[in-house]
């Protein structure tokens, strides 16, 4: 969702320094490296394995993140909401994805007015393990049951972690887009079979399939 159909504006960077207001340069680094993960990953990595502190890090995340959403800093990327639309408009299943704990997720559906939009939304806790493991793109297809082999199923994100998701799924198409986190070059360089300006090039990509 965040730099995919939602606007991050640096909102992940806010709140990652609300919650670790002592942080390092290599730790803000290695927060933009994995943007799209598991936040409670991301954490775990960051505080050498504490448990204790980096769920309490994680928790301080998401309340930081929650309130900027709250406080009117939440956006669709232009053009998303419609995208979307036109995707279910044309038979296709489509699956809201992130990283974020689901008490976040759903926070920013409300804000958007999202909560009927698409057919289904995944955080990490729905499907076992975050990006860049295959499990939220997998546990989409199993839950929507929209096709019947994994290479009907497309893959869309901003960040390095979505591509290798997508391609650990064994997704048809697994696309890039340049409204988040990563760089073309660091997309194509994960293995992106596409990369496109935003979501919205998605429709006339996936139409000749």
């Amino acid at each position: 969702m965040a730099g995919t159909t939602v606007a991050d504006d640096g909102l992940v960077e806010a709140a990652f320094r609300a919650a670790l207001p002592d942080h390092t340069p290599d730790q803000l680094a290695y927060v933009r490296a994995t943007m799209g993960e598991s936040k409670i990953k991301v954490f775990r990595h960051l505080l050498a394995g504490d448990e204790p502190r980096a769920q309490h890090a994680n928790t301080a995340f998401e309340h930081a993140y929650a309130d900027l959403v709250d406080q009117g800093a939440c956006t669709e990327v232009p053009g998303a909401r419609e995208t979307i639309k036109r995707l279910r408009a044309d038979g296709r299943a489509v699956v809201l994805t992130t990283g974020f704990a689901r008490a976040t997720q759903d926070r920013l559906l409300h804000a958007l007015g999202w909560e009927d939009l698409a057919d289904l939304t995944l955080c990490p806790a729905d499907a076992g393990r975050g990006r860049p493991h295959p499990d939220l793109p997998l546990t989409a297809l199993l839950r929507t049951r929209a096709a019947a082999d994994v290479r009907q199923l497309a893959v869309c994100g901003d960040t390095v972690s979505d591509v290798r998701s997508g391609l650990a799924a064994g997704a048809g198409l697994v696309a890039g887009v340049l409204t988040g986190a990563h760089t073309e070059p660091d997309l194509r360089a994960a293995g992106a079979h596409h990369v496109l300006p935003s979501v919205t090039g998605l429709p006339a990509l996936l139409d000749p399939l």
